[in-house]
């Protein structure tokens, strides 16, 4: 009598007792091969069996032939030549990203590259322990991975799978950590000022050279609409030759206590010292209040105003000045800062000359509306504009002044 026994599994329906206690058993991949979904799958693990012994092989000849060096940059050719096939959900289009610096303008950037898309972050820096944790957590919370952690940027530069960096420390540190991030092979967004000096700028200018990297300064203020409508307006030479350009920002600062003590349990405050001066710690200097110092910060017109000043270099197609000259002190704030609280500055450009004014108190003036923002003087008349408006005011007395509002997102 035959019995018939019911088969679950790949393939199906009935078969006789006797056929299978008789039958020779075939290997389960030829059962799997025997359909067509299994064909596929077979056929994909025996491709991908195939790829990963070639690229073996090729990875140690490569390594044989090359050297380690020169193997890195065909890595870098082989993943530059497949990002165009790949779909946009691959990893290979998700951009492995660092942050040195875990402040204010750090984590706004931070913030910013995470809404745009495209980027995970991997891993963050900070020389304070406070900093790092809220800052991982989040990172953490927005992306939904931790970022590994760091005390040393040294550290972080180092990890071999990332690809780029965000550099937002004080400026007296940026020269050491650009340099050390692209000749590592890094593509690096820096926080201005660029430089501590002009000597450590022509250094980091002649270390992105060699490495051929990608580096963006945090310049937004040349992006702002208002600012690129301007620029189009006087090309158009509607405004006629410009004589001479203003900039100012002035602006009651906002002070604390410049008495040395000691620093936050959390603060390594040698590692922030760094290679500028070993300064005592105050909270004047501390975390947010920095610009004003003047062995990392470097002032007011350092910090703010060259925002404007490169504004007004691209609105005239300018670049360094021929000659600067400057005057100004420390007349309200003394022994609070170290850096000018009133400053006047003169610089010769070729096209026109530019000036820069700042005053750190009695700022609610007659017209606080252009505290912050560029005057462009012109044969036809007169151009003021800020992040979000730019106003035309046409030669005469009796011309109708032509407000333009715009909406810039400028990292506020």
């Amino acid at each position: 009598m035959n019995t018939t026994i019911e088969t679950t599994g790949l393939r199906r329906g009935p078969v006789s007792a006797t056929a299978v206690k008789t039958r020779r058993r075939r290997p389960f991949f030829l059962d799997l091969y025997s359909t067509a979904v299994g064909k596929k799958y077979v056929m994909a693990i025996t491709g991908l069996a195939m790829i990963g012994f070639v690229v073996f092989h090729m990875i140690g000849n490569l390594k044989m032939y090359l050297g380690e060096a020169d193997l890195n940059e065909y890595a870098e050719f082989l993943k530059k030549l497949l990002y165009p096939l790949a779909p946009k959900e691959s990893v290979l289009w998700i951009l492995r990203l660092g942050l040195i610096g875990c402040g204010g303008y750090g984590m706004t950037n931070v913030r910013a590259a995470l809404k745009s898309g495209g980027v995970t972050i991997t891993a963050i820096c900070d020389v304070d322990r406070d900093h790092l944790e809220k800052s991982a957590t989040e990172i953490e919370r927005t992306q939904g991975t931790r970022p590994q952690t760091f005390h040393r940027h040294e550290d972080l530069i180092a990890l071999p799978s990332l690809q780029a960096v965000i550099i937002a420390t004080p400026p007296h540190w940026h020269a050491l950590q650009l340099i050390a991030a692209v000749e590592r092979g890094l593509d690096v967004y820096c926080e201005k000022p660029l430089s501590y000096d002009i000597r450590e700028g022509r250094a980091m200018v002649r270390a992105v050279e060699r490495s051929g990297r990608i580096v963006q300064v945090g310049f937004q203020r040349r992006q702002s609409p208002a600012y690129r409508a301007v620029r189009e307006f006087i090309a158009s030479g509607q405004l006629g030759r410009i004589v001479h350009a203003e900039a100012q920002i002035n602006f009651t600062a906002g002070l604390q206590s410049p008495a040395p003590q000691p620093p936050p349990a959390t603060l390594d405050w040698d590692r922030w010292c760094g290679p500028g001066p070993a300064i005592p710690y105050s909270q004047q200097v501390g975390h947010r209040s920095w610009r004003l110092e003047q062995t990392s910060g470097q002032g007011h017109l350092y910090d703010w105003g060259i925002h404007l000043i490169d504004a007004l270099r691209v609105i005239l197609g300018e670049g360094a000045p021929r000659a600067v000259t400057a005057a100004g002190g420390i007349y309200q704030h003394t022994g609070r800062i170290t850096t000018p609280d009133t400053l006047l500055v003169h610089f010769d450009f070729a096209r026109c000359p530019v000036t820069w004014r700042h005053r750190l108190w009695g700022s609610e003036e007659y017209t606080p509306e252009v505290n912050n923002g560029v005057f462009l003087f012109g044969e036809k008349g007169t151009i003021f504009a800020s992040d979000h408006k730019w106003v035309l005011i046409p030669k005469g007395k009796s011309a109708e002044r032509k407000v333009t509002e715009t909406k810039a997102d400028l990292g506020q």
